[in-house]
């Protein structure tokens, strides 16, 4: 089970409306909807707010829910998923990418990520170099 369908299957198991839930969490009815479709991803912050909402701990509510803890392919960005598949990076590189936004727009082709991960690893490289010289 995914996060979006828990988060549906307790709300309508207590018989709640999304207006009912934004109300009381004290969040937009549009969040709640596009948490249940998957749209968006919750702080927890906010998990803590459904949960006391619910009347469980946020242990319970994220309760048999997959990959929890851990970090799927399934939200990479699609020339992410390709670099990692072609074992150019590795999980957590692309973990990291995935983060990356340019003001607010993201690279869209596996060539892009590719040319932004190579600069990033010339300025990490550039970086540490002048640290070791620093400390010489």
């Amino acid at each position: 089970m995914q996060l979006k369908d828990r988060l549906r299957e307790i709300r309508q198991k207590r018989g709640a409306t999304l207006l009912q839930v934004a109300e009381a969490v004290k969040l937009s009815v549009s969040y709640l909807s596009d948490l249940e479709r998957g749209r968006a991803k919750p702080s927890l912050d906010t998990l803590e707010r459904l949960a006391e909402f619910y009347e469980m701990s946020v242990a319970d509510l994220v309760s048999g829910i997959e990959g929890w803890g851990t970090h799927s392919v399934e939200g990479l960005a699609p020339g992410i998923i390709t670099l990692l598949e072609k074992k150019e990076i590795d999980e957590r590189t692309a973990q990291d990418l995935n983060r990356i936004e340019l003001r607010g727009k993201r690279p869209q082709t596996e060539e892009e990520w590719r040319i932004l991960y190579q600069n990033l690893q010339f300025i990490m490289r550039s970086y540490l170099k002048e640290d070791e010289t620093k400390e010489e």
